[in-house]
């Protein structure tokens, strides 16, 4: 939490963030950069360098959406970033809608996904 390691090869540099952490970035000590956070607001609160790709869950998609609606709830700290990718000013940001559910253990046209990136 709040810190990063360097991949063996040494090409990708992986930070896990804590919470809703606003934090500025240092530089790149790699090609590549993809930050794991909980939080998709996270996004919003970085500042330096961007990153390869930001990766967050903690949305479940909303879990009950309607068409042409979207999610009817999200809990704090997901901003406008429901579920999906996202342009941000810290680089690309995936949220996956993930497996389970939060306070209400029910799903709705929200299907769970396991996400396989390949970079």
């Amino acid at each position: 939490m709040n810190r990063s390691i360097l991949t063996r090869d040494k090409s990708t540099e992986i930070v896990g963030l804590d919470g809703f952490t606003s934090l500025v970035l240092p530089p790149l000590r790699t090609p590549r950069r993809i930050i794991l956070t909980h939080f998709p607001a996270v996004a919003d609160g970085l500042s330096g360098e961007k990153s390869t790709l930001v990766l967050a869950g903690h949305s479940h998609g909303g879990q009950i959406r309607l068409p042409f609606i979207g999610p009817l709830y999200l809990p704090n700290g997901v901003g406008p970033y429901d579920h999906g990718l996202f342009k941000t000013k810290s680089g690309p940001l995936y949220v996956s809608a993930g497996l389970g559910t939060s306070t209400v253990h029910v799903r709705f046209n929200c299907r769970p996904e396991i996400t396989v990136i390949e970079i």
